[in-house]
């Protein structure tokens, strides 16, 4: 089994990210589980704005589409910037709203039959709506989202301290991702033995 997660940072390698430091909390969980995590920084590559699946020349996100298509777990990680998801989540999820319309061989929509979570840090509150928001997204997408299938950290609500510099929170968050881990595997297994179906004509 396969996973993906996409940082969402506005931060370019190889500065710190918090998101990617609660992520990893995930991914280690998840690879105890005998997944295989693969990662990437979103803002690391050119990522065209649209919403097709190759807007052209120098656009780097068919690649990283490939990645999601390999991957039986997607995890979108973004930060909380203003009450919302960051710039750079919106710009992937827009990106993948071209798999809406795309099917495999046997007319069943891409997305199908993979299993997707979403881990949130801020040092503000919004972690539930920014969740709802990715959430939502994805399951439009056609991505199976199972109970509990996120975790975030945050102090507040307000300005506060960042997940890297405080360590209040932490256990929580853990706890939280190692459910987050298991529900997702669990998910994706039961999906690879009783797949979705094309939608009937």
């Amino acid at each position: 089994m396969r996973a993906l997660v996409i940082n969402c940072t506005l931060k370019p390698s190889p500065a710190p990210s918090n998101t990617e430091a609660l992520a990893a909390v995930v991914a280690e969980a998840l690879e105890k589980q005998g997944v295989t995590v693969g990662w990437v920084r979103a803002v690391d590559h050119d990522i065209k704005p649209g919403v097709e699946s190759d807007m052209g020349d120098g656009d780097q996100w068919p690649a990283i589409r490939e990645q999601i298509l390999a991957s039986e777990i997607l995890i979108i990680a973004t930060p909380t910037w203003v009450g919302h998801p960051s710039s750079v989540a919106q710009r992937v999820i827009e990106r993948m709203d071209a798999m809406i319309s795309e099917t495999d061989d046997a007319g069943c929509p891409v997305a199908y039959n993979r299993v997707a979570g979403v881990v949130n840090t801020g040092n503000e509150d919004g972690a539930h709506h920014v969740i709802s928001e990715i959430c939502g997204a994805l399951v439009d997408i056609g991505f199976t989202i199972p109970a509990q299938a996120w975790t975030y950290w945050h102090l507040g609500p307000g300005g506060g301290p960042n997940y890297l510099d405080d360590q209040r929170g932490h256990d929580w968050a853990a706890s939280t991702g190692r459910a987050m881990a298991q529900n997702l595997v669990t998910a994706a297994a039961a999906l690879a033995v009783t797949p979705l179906k094309a939608p009937p004509d």
